[in-house]
Order: structure tokens, then sequence, then C-alpha cells
């Protein structure tokens, strides 16, 4: 399969069949394949925010799979301001096919969620408020739905969160013409109009406890 065939069949995978379309991976083979992301993201995917990286650990299955599909074709990562996308790129390419992200998928998504530090400076309060925008989709809690495409938010790095929400905002990501959820999120993002408001959803975001959907 070339490479630009292959693409193509990635992006089919992501955008027309969607998450029901996971395929079942194994955790033992996703392991051995995870190796090669160790370096940056940690042995327990909990993160390393000296390498700009976040934490993978439990995140759900189907938006881990959409994600590396994304930075496989480009439709993450490519932006010319979106450095540290652009690292992600060329790893998540190395896995060869569908089956091999589904592996790796399945070993991140069985390992506990880590519990990062809180580093993002913020109004709590604030934010809160700010975030009431954001339940309807990503839940009270944190939690995320599949049924909306949001993913989980709770137990992530806070600066991480803030600087999705600036690329979100300035278009770094959810630009692209194929990113349909991304582009939505765009709208979202774009509503925090200062700095101040960022970090403040971020920091509250930070003090959510997660709750398994939502309970």
């Amino acid at each position: 399969m070339t490479t630009l065939v292959r693409s193509a069949f990635f992006l089919l995978i992501s955008l027309i069949t969607g998450p029901a379309a996971l395929a079942a991976g194994d955790v033992e083979k996703g392991k051995v394949l995870y190796n090669i992301c160790t370096a940056c993201h940690g042995a327990n995917a909990e993160g390393n925010p000296a390498l700009n990286s976040p934490a993978n650990a439990g995140q759900d299955p189907w938006y881990l799979t959409r994600q590396l599909n994304n930075f496989r074709v480009g439709i993450r990562g490519a932006h010319p301001d979106d450095t540290f996308g652009a690292q992600m790129r060329p790893m998540a390419m190395m896995l060869a096919d569908e089956k091999d992200i589904a592996d790796v998928v399945a070993y991140l998504t069985s390992m506990e969620m880590p519990e990062p530090p809180i580093t993002v400076e913020g109004d709590v309060e604030a934010g809160k408020k700010a975030y009431e925008n954001c339940v309807a989709c990503h839940g009270e809690f944190g939690e995320g739905a599949q049924s909306l495409d949001a993913p989980r938010l709770s137990n992530q790095h806070d600066w991480y969160l803030v600087r999705q929400l600036d690329n979100f905002k300035s278009g770094v990501r959810g630009s692209h013409q194929n990113d349909i959820y991304g582009a939505q999120m765009r709208i979202m993002g774009q509503m925090l109009q200062t700095d101040e408001q960022i970090r403040a959803v971020a920091a509250y975001i930070a003090t959510i406890e997660y709750r398994p959907g939502g309970e």
C-alpha cells in the first residue's frame, strides 16, 4: 500500500466510519509499540511538561484513535505554527497500519489515569463560570462524551489544556478543512477572548475530580 493510499485509508476511517469502527487492539503488542513513545510521554503515559507531551493514559480509545489518524494524514500537526504537533506527526507515522494504532490505543486505555500537578495560575471561580459553556459536550466533571465527539478533559495537564485552547482560538488547530470536530471546538475556543479566561478555564478543569460517566 503506497503512502498516499494508506493516508486516504486512515482519513476515511477517522472521518466517515467514526468511533464505532474501532478495531479490537492487543494490549501486549501495544505495549511493545509504545516503547517509541516513552521518551516523551513517559513509561506510564503520564506526560512530560519538559518535553511538551500530554498525558495519554486512560484517555478515551475513540479519541486516541482519531488523533493518531489525524497526525498521520496531516489533519493535525501540519500547521506551520504547530511546533509540537509537528514533532508528533512522524511518531504517529511510525505506526504502520490500523492494527498498530488499535494495539497502542488498547495499551494506553489499559493504564491508570495520572493525576497531574496543578501548574497554571488562574481564577478558578471565573473558570468554573466559563466552563458552563463546555458542560453540554465535555460533561460536568470533564468526563467527555463519545456521542458528542467530546474527549475527557479531567486528569490532563493544565498547561496542555491552555496550549490547545490557544491553538483552537488562533487556528493552529481546527482550521484544516477535514478537521470536522476541531472546527466545532474552534468556535468554542474563540469564546475565550483573553489569556486570563483561557488560564481560568484550565485552572478550573484541573480541580475537577473525574467521575466515569459523570456519576
